[in-house]
This record gives C-alpha cells, sequence and structure tokens, in this order.
C-alpha cells in the first residue's frame, strides 16, 4: 500500500464520515429488532462480539503494556461505564419506547452537549466561524427529520423513551469529552478491549435481570445478522474509527460528525428501501455538509 493511500485509510474526518455510517445503521436496527431482541440482549451481544474481535488484536500488547494500563485503570473504567455499558444501552431502551424520529433529532445534539461540556470543564471554545458551522449543521439535522415543515418539530411527543435518549446524549458527550483522558501510551487495541470488558462487566447483571423477566431473543435469521453487523460495523469498527478521529481533531470537531447519520439514513433508504428523496432531504443533506465544512476549515 502506497504512502498516499495510507494517508487516505487513516484520514481523522474520513474515519469519523465511516462511523456515523455504521451507527446509522445501528438506529435502524435496533428500532427495527426491537421485538425480537431485548435492549439488554442488544447490548451485551453486540459488545460480547466486538470483544472477541478486539482480543487477539490486543493481547499481543497487554504483557508490555499492563503497567501503563493498570496505571491508568480510572479514565477506562468510567469510559468503558458511560461508553461501552451506558450510551448504547440507554439508546436500545429509549427505541422500545420512541420513533426513530425522535431518536434521530435527540441523537443530534451530542455536538451541542460535547461543546457544553468541552467549555465548562476544559475551558475550550468554539471560534465564531465553528460556532456558526455547528448551528447550520444542526439545522440540516432539524430539516430532514421535520421533513422540511417545522410545525412538526412543535408537536413532537416526548415520552419516557425520548428521556432514555436525553440521558444517553449527555452520557455519549461526557464519552467523547473523557477521551482526553486516555492513558498515554496504550495501544488502542488493548485500551479499546479493557474498557469493553468493563462494559460488559456493567451490562451482564442488567442481561440476566433481563432474562429473568421473561424477556429473551427470538433466534432466526434476521436476529443473527442484525447482532453480527451490529457487533463488527457499529461496535468494532465504529469505536476504533471514533476513538481515533477525536483523538485527533478534538471532541468538539469529532462529535459534530453526529450530524451525519440523518444524511446516511437518507441514502440507506434509497439504496435498500427505495424510497426517492424529497426536496428537504437535499436541503439538510447540503446545510449538514456546509456545518461540518465551515467547522472543520483550517
Amino acid at each position: 500500500m502506497t504512502a498516499k493511500h495510507s494517508n487516505f485509510l487513516t484520514n481523522p474526518y474520513l474515519l469519523l464520515t465511516l462511523t456515523a455510517l455504521f451507527w446509522s445503521g445501528n438506529m435502524v436496527i435496533g428500532r427495527g429488532v426491537r421485538a425480537d431482541v431485548p435492549p439488554m440482549a442488544l447490548a451485551f451481544w453486540r459488545w460480547a462480539i466486538a470483544f472477541l474481535l478486539i482480543l487477539p488484536l490486543a493481547l499481543p500488547h497487554l504483557k508490555s503494556q499492563w503497567p501503563l494500563l493498570k496505571k491508568g485503570w480510572p479514565p477506562i473504567l468510567i469510559l468503558g461505564l458511560v461508553g461501552v455499558g451506558g450510551y448504547n444501552t440507554f439508546a436500545y431502551i429509549a427505541l422500545q419506547y420512541t420513533s426513530a424520529t425522535n431518536a434521530v433529532l435527540l441523537n443530534s445534539f451530542i455536538p451541542v452537549a460535547t461543546i457544553a461540556i468541552s467549555w465548562a470543564f476544559l475551558g475550550k471554545h468554539l471560534r465564531r466561524l465553528e460556532a456558526i458551522g455547528v448551528v447550520v449543521s444542526l439545522c440540516g439535522v432539524m430539516t430532514i427529520v421535520a421533513r422540511g415543515d417545522f410545525n412538526v418539530l412543535t408537536h413532537l411527543n416526548l415520552n419516557l423513551g425520548d428521556a432514555w435518549m436525553l440521558g444517553a446524549v449527555l452520557i455519549w458527550a461526557i464519552y467523547t469529552v473523557g477521551l482526553a483522558w486516555r492513558p498515554a501510551g496504550v495501544h488502542p487495541m488493548l485500551m479499546l478491549a479493557a474498557m469493553t470488558l468493563v462494559g460488559l462487566a456493567a451490562l451482564f447483571p442488567a442481561y440476566l435481570w433481563e432474562i429473568g423477566q421473561g424477556r429473551q431473543i427470538n433466534v432466526n435469521l434476521g436476529s443473527l445478522a442484525s447482532l453480527a453487523y451490529i457487533g463488527i460495523f457499529p461496535s468494532f469498527l465504529g469505536y476504533i474509527f471514533y476513538n481515533r478521529g477525536v483523538g485527533e481533531v478534538g471532541a468538539n470537531k469529532g462529535s459534530l460528525f453526529i450530524h451525519l447519520m440523518p444524511v446516511f439514513g437518507t441514502l440507506l433508504s434509497v439504496i435498500f428501501l427505495h424510497e426517492i428523496p424529497f426536496w428537504y432531504h437535499y436541503l439538510g443533506i447540503a446545510l449538514i455538509f456546509a456545518g461540518i465544512w465551515l467547522t472543520t476549515k483550517k
């Protein structure tokens, strides 16, 4: 592989874009399989699959980097609890009670929450152009979600699922900002394996409780394929790409790429459901890309 190709594949903006693509599929599947796969089971098994994929890449670094890992356990514990054990679980619970429209809209406030936390705890401020970019991008999200009619936003009925989704938004913002405290020198695969193990340990009791309530996976081709996709792409590759991208461009810019999720949701609907985009899709996509361009512009 040439150096040019290598640089392209490790470009942080490309990695963050691919992450948004993978996570868009996760939202759709999380809503689509809610009758076959309960939320705790979905969260537990997605990370169990991801852990099996991460482990062979992490073990070679364990012996040499164990002292660094042991020394940096507090941030790894917190990141594992909120990023692995918290966000996705809250989102899957939310999708049991609320529409995908509400979930996508509320999820789009992650960049705003991330910027607020960065300002409060790290003293980081956006430049004027970056702030304008965030607002423009958020307007693009709302244009798509509202289907071009902003009266739709005023008639959204908030429910229990929306409360869970707001909790997920706050948790993910904390995770994104918390990546700044990752222990230095620990290989990304080893750190992700440690975080995943922490998340699985937190999810396992909740998963057992769910089974005790009589809620179990309805095993069929669709549910198994969904678990495989979620374990490989949003969990394994998505977290690798997101952690790397945020590590290079920072929490504020990295979180803005969450706004690409409605864009990819629209494109996936065109490809797989043969839905025809309307004018508001094109306008929303244009605003989102314009906002990201303004925010990432040197």
